[in-house]
Parts: structure tokens; sequence; C-alpha cells
């Protein structure tokens, strides 16, 4: 239900708008997803982040939220805490787990706003939490910062390197000593999810939620064999592995020195 004050609030900014002076506008290609089932509130915040120049999609359930995510990736995703088919927080630490949305900024929405809720909220993978009611400016505000957060410094941030071994994020390739590696779209993947995470172990569970947008044929029982291909690609000797290696009775690692220089 769409608080009072936050109503007024966003007739209040929207009036505002009109008298202030132009400011410089995001741009168009910047995607915002709002998963909120108040139909009400998402259509007036809808209405507000649009003029304010930004691209905005709405959900009003998980299960459209998700389908939106695998339809197109936005820019940043604003997720209220509790959907009438689930736990916005569940769903975010869900995010977390896939290589393709670990990244997406998440700023999470909640009438609970105790801070153990946002304590919880933070630690579960969100990027910021917002209780409500809220001003409309101040969403506005908090989306600006996160997407700022979220630019990449450079072409550097998209390529991992670890010695003679590089894994460039944007072109989807790794290289050892600069020569392209073979490896499969699902290989891929898999060396990303452990590179992404040098020196942490992660167990065999771990590493199929984190690659669960695949087929579950691609992966299901077979990690052993994608490592072993990897580590034919990427390792000087297979049977003594410095990059990818394992943890008896665990999972795997990703090594962070492999190589004398690096």
């Amino acid at each position: 239900m769409l608080d009072t004050s936050m109503s007024t609030g966003l007739v209040a900014a929207r009036r505002a708008g009109s008298h202030r002076r132009a400011q410089p506008q995001p741009s168009m290609s910047t995607r915002l997803l709002l998963v909120d089932d108040d139909a009400r509130l998402t259509s007036m915040l809808g209405d507000y982040l649009t003029a304010a120049g930004f691209e905005v999609e709405t959900a009003h359930s998980l299960a459209q939220g998700r389908q939106a995510l695998e339809a197109a990736l936005p820019d940043l995703l604003v997720l209220d805490l509790m959907l009438p088919d689930g736990d916005g927080l569940d769903f975010c630490r869900s995010l977390r787990g896939e290589a393709r949305t670990r990244r997406l900024p998440v700023l999470m929405l909640s009438a609970r706003g105790e801070p153990m809720d946002r304590i919880l909220g933070l630690e579960l993978g969100a990027d910021d939490y917002l209780a409500k009611p809220f001003e409309p400016r101040e969403l506005q505000a908090r989306v600006k910062a996160l997407l700022r957060r979220a630019e990449p410094e450079g072409q550097a941030d998209d390529v991992l390197r670890f010695g003679r071994l590089e894994i460039d994020l944007a072109a989807r390739v790794a290289r050892l000593d600069g020569k392209p590696c073979d490896l499969t779209s699902h290989q891929f993947d898999l060396l990303v999810v452990l590179a992404q995470s040098p020196g942490r172990v992660l167990s065999r569970d771990q590493i199929m939620d984190a690659l669960k947008g695949h087929p579950l044929d691609a992966f299901d029982r077979s990690i052993d064999v994608h490592v072993s291909r990897i580590r034919a690609l990427i390792e000087d000797d297979v049977k003594n592995p410095r990059r990818v290696l394992t943890v008896r009775g665990v999972g795997y690692v990703f090594a962070r020195k492999q190589d004398a220089d690096s």
C-alpha cells in the first residue's frame, strides 16, 4: 500500500521539478528495473524516474522480475523486500550467486527499517537499503550514487590478471602468455567463478549455485571433468597445477599467486 507521505512527496517533487532549472539528465540508455508489488507505487516512481531521464521497467512479483532480468540485464535493480511470491532477501542472495548478475547494483526497499533488517539486507548482497516511506528525491539520489559506484574506472577492470594468465571478461576469452585458450562458454564461466574469488575455497555446491543459469546437464556431476579440461589449457603441468587447486573433500580454490613473478 502506498504511504500517504510518500505519495505527497512524489507530487511535491514533481511540482518542484517544474519550477527548477534544468539539470543534467542520465542517458536514456540507463535502465532501471523496479520490482515491487504495489502497483500504484511502481507507477508513480516509474513516472518520476522516467521524468528524471531513466528508462524504467516495472515488475510486481519475483517471477516477473526474474523474467525481466533474463530478457535483458538492467543497469540497476530496485527490489522490494516483501513480495507475494517470495522473499526479496533470498532473491538478492540468488542473484549474487549467479555469474551474470553478481555485480548488478541492487537497491532494496522495505517497510522494515530496523537496523538489523538493514544489516541483513546488506550482508545478503544489497548495495543499499532504503526504508519506506521515503522521499522520491532520496531514492533518485541513491540510484545515481550506486550507478556512479558501478561505473568501470577503465577497461583494465574488465581483465583479471594472474601472472601469465589473464581473463578478459568483456571479450570472454582467457589468455596464457598472450595466447587465447580454447575454452567453451561453460568452461569460461566456471573459470570466472573461481578467478573472481582468488584464495577462497569453493565447494562443488557453491560452484553449481553460481552457474545455475546454465542448463542443468551442462554442469551436473561434471565439475571435476570441466576443471580437468580447463587445467589442460591453462596449466603448465596438469599433474601439478598451480592455478586451479583441489581441496580434497571440499572443492577447488583459484590460487592468488601462480607464477614466480606474479
